[in-house]
């Protein structure tokens, strides 16, 4: 692969004993309620039959995304902290990367599509269970994973490529591309080309599909005559428009810019709320402001 250095080493997050143990018990109970609550929406919307339509089923392949996602992440991440697995091989660290961000890409998809899927609900309700059906839901669920996997693949391919000298501490508790760059010896601006212009492919234009079909969603409620139904429309579609507000404002700051990112830093702050926070945010955002789901649960 060209590369001098066979491994490197996270440096996590730097501190006291005190500082990184409270730091790791927070990532573990934060990963065990992402895991159990993620799980029980799969669980949930398996077994209650009316569940069964096209938003629960790409609800079930969000939350299959976000155990993957955070589970890449956190293991390793405790491991890093507690000091006894703060190296990664060159390949692993590339493995890593690639799986996050392919994850992450697929997330990007899947809530765009979940976003045109309520469009779809709310302005054209009689034709919905015709324009939505199980095939097409089916199609675009599995569009969004090799979609996902697929848009990641040449970068990972070319940051693969990168040469590596020395340096080889990471300052993060994860693979990334600003950390591989930054370390790199080599010329990075093919790399930096290819994440800018995936970035706009995979995050902006996912962006640009579900703000779109939230103005023609906002623009339906707001000419519903009655404030009940308006509540009614607008409950059906809150808790996917909080995930989506939340996931795109974090992912757009890491990802969406010209050049590598200067402040090693922040960018770990982020990554941290994108890939530990986030996740565990999703089952409690759709429980909480969800009736069906509440049904189903026996809490309404």
């Amino acid at each position: 692969n060209g590369t001098s250095v066979e491994e490197f080493i996270l440096l996590g997050f730097p501190g006291t004993w005190q500082f990184r143990i409270s730091l790791v018990v927070i990532f573990a109970v934060t990963y065990s309620l992402t895991v159990i609550g993620n799980a029980s929406i799969i669980a949930l919307v398996w077994t209650s039959s009316n569940l069964h339509t096209p938003m629960y089923f790409f609800l079930c392949n969000l939350s299959f995304l976000e155990i993957w996602y955070t589970t890449g992440v956190v293991p390793k991440a405790i491991g890093v902290m507690l000091g006894t697995s703060q190296t990664i091989s060159f390949n692993v660290c590339i493995l890593q990367l690639f799986f996050l961000l392919s994850l992450g890409s697929t997330e990007c998809f899947l809530l765009s599509v979940m976003a045109y899927d309520r469009y779809l609900a709310i302005c054209y309700p009689l034709r919905y269970s015709c324009l939505m059906n199980s095939v097409l839901s089916a199609r675009l669920a599995l569009s969004s994973w090799l979609g996902g996997f697929l848009a990641i693949s040449l970068l990972a391919f070319l940051t693969s490529r990168l040469t590596f000298c020395g340096p080889d501490v990471i300052n993060h508790f994860l693979c990334d591309i600003d950390s591989c760059l930054a370390l790199s010896c080599s010329d990075t601006w093919p790399v930096e080309l290819a994440t800018f212009l995936v970035s706009i492919i995979v995050v902006v234009a996912s962006c640009v599909v579900t703000l779109v079909s939230y103005v023609y969603i906002i623009s339906s409620i707001l000419r519903i005559q009655s404030v009940h139904g308006r509540k009614k429309a607008f409950s059906t579609c809150s808790a996917h428009l909080s995930v989506v507000t939340i996931w795109f404002g974090s992912t757009m700051f890491l990802y969406v810019k010209p050049r590598a990112q200067s402040s090693l830093d922040l960018n770990k702050i982020v990554n941290t709320f994108n890939t530990v926070v986030t996740p565990l945010l999703n089952p409690f955002i759709y429980t909480l402001r969800n009736k069906e789901v509440k049904q189903a649960l026996g809490w309404a």
